[in-house]
């Protein structure tokens, strides 16, 4: 599930890959709750549902602030965005169960420093999980999937 304020851009993109999608729109919040989670877990019209993501809105601040009916939160910040996320806004990650570190092929560019990024995430959150990806190499992605069907079978146990 994907959710926007507007268009179909990101589930079009998913579709047209071969994976069932469908777009949320909030209708200018900025960001989705529980109501619209059932909401677009039912558009699928499918009881067989055993793993959906859904995409929340693109921020920081107020995707963390509202219940999605979600067993597990996932935040994904990349490289150049910054090591300073988590200190700007620690409700996202306090609330996250794992935090993927993406565009790790581009460290050498970036003033980026692990430590720090890993320090402010568990002082907020001393049980989050971090993981870094490069999803352009594929560098630590067999390690994040792995973890994401473990715990799909913990969910479904």
């Amino acid at each position: 599930m994907e959710a926007d304020i507007d268009s179909d851009v990101d589930a079009n993109t998913l579709i047209d890959a071969g994976i069932p999608s469908i777009q949320l729109h909030t209708g200018g919040m900025c960001h989705l709750d529980a109501d619209m989670t059932r909401q677009g877990i039912r558009a699928f019209e499918r009881d067989d549902l055993d793993f959906v993501v859904l995409e929340n809105i693109g921020n920081l601040v107020c995707p963390a602030e509202f219940d999605t009916g979600a067993n597990f939160n996932l935040t994904i910040l990349s490289v150049p965005e910054g090591d300073d996320k988590p200190a700007k806004y620690p409700l996202m990650y306090e609330v996250s169960d794992v935090l993927v570190i993406n565009k790790i092929d581009a460290l050498p560019v970036f003033d980026f420093r692990k430590d720090y990024v890993e320090a402010c995430a568990r002082r907020l959150n001393p049980q989050i999980k971090i993981f870094y990806i490069s999803a352009k190499t594929g560098e630590g992605v067999k390690e994040l999937a792995d973890y994401l069907l473990e715990k799909i079978q913990e969910v479904n146990a």
